[in-house]
């Protein structure tokens, strides 16, 4: 069970530091393709693309509310392609579009479909792409994953409960001559559950580590697989030193849930018993 909640745990964290990392690199920015150049004919004056980018450019730095706007080099929209293109997408034959990275100030943020209709009188078939777009269905998916790896740390946290206190009551039937006797000679209830609290607290402690090594092993190795395939569709899913070290409360948690559970279970029972 701490194996399971340690994963889970790990995932939600993980989760979060990517919609964290997204949100941040992608908050407040545009993206401007400019399509290649049309022929004479299609009512753009022939102008070159070098002559369409910078009018692009000179439109976007006067409009209101852009912060800047910088074409990106051959080599950046390369290392961008690459991904998916592997060496082809350095190849000068792609007729690839011209990219403005643009970054607005968020209190006054153009608006959208008056910048788009401007760029393109600026030059014909430019596209405006809004990350905020993509990026809010992005963490919806992360937040609803997050809320799925944090049901199944509650979900095992009351198998937990269930299983303890199961565990305790076959414990108690099987020494009920002995508590009877116990009790006969003057225990207190509380001294027979402090025998059953520490007997949860070393299975659970026991456990714990172990649930706690297996799950960082099975994280090691999946950062290490993530790590090499990490890129522009896998994200890289790495947890910090203090998030690692966060992860020590999951077996300390279910020790001190498993002491409390027996303890309380003892007690109720013996008190009906009585």
């Amino acid at each position: 069970m701490v194996y399971l909640a340690t994963l889970a745990l790990a995932a939600a964290i993980a989760v979060s530091n990517v919609a964290q990392a997204w949100d941040s690199g992608l908050a407040g920015k545009l993206t401007v393709q400019v399509p290649p150049s049309p022929p004479p004919s299609a009512g753009d004056s022939g102008r070159g693309q070098t002559a369409r980018v910078d009018a692009v450019l000179d439109a976007l730095r006067e409009t209101p509310g852009v912060r800047s706007a910088e074409q990106l080099s051959q080599q950046e929209m390369a290392r961008l392609l690459e991904p998916w293109l592997g060496a082809a997408a350095g190849s000068a034959d792609l007729p690839l579009p011209a990219l403005i990275a643009v970054e607005v100030v968020p209190a006054r943020a153009p608006e959208l479909a008056s910048l788009q209709r401007r760029l393109d009188r600026a030059a014909a078939g430019t596209r405006v792409d809004d990350h905020q777009r993509t990026l809010g269905r992005l963490l919806e998916v992360a937040r609803t994953l997050q809320l799925l790896a944090v049901l199944v740390v509650a979900l095992v946290g009351a198998a937990a409960v269930v299983t303890v206190v199961f565990v305790t009551r076959t414990g108690l039937s099987i020494h009920r001559n002995v508590i009877e006797l116990l009790h006969l000679i003057g225990a207190q209830d509380a001294y027979v559950a402090r025998q059953f609290q520490r007997h949860a607290l070393r299975l659970g402690l026991t456990g714990g580590l172990i649930g706690l090594a297996l799950g960082a092993a099975t994280l090691w190795a999946l950062a290490r697989w993530v790590g090499q395939e990490a890129g522009a569709v896998v994200p890289e899913l790495t947890l910090s030193q203090p998030q690692w070290l966060s992860l020590l409360a999951v077996p300390l948690a279910a020790t001190l849930v498993a002491m409390l559970t027996a303890r309380i279970t003892v007690l109720r029972t013996l008190a009906r018993l009585s």
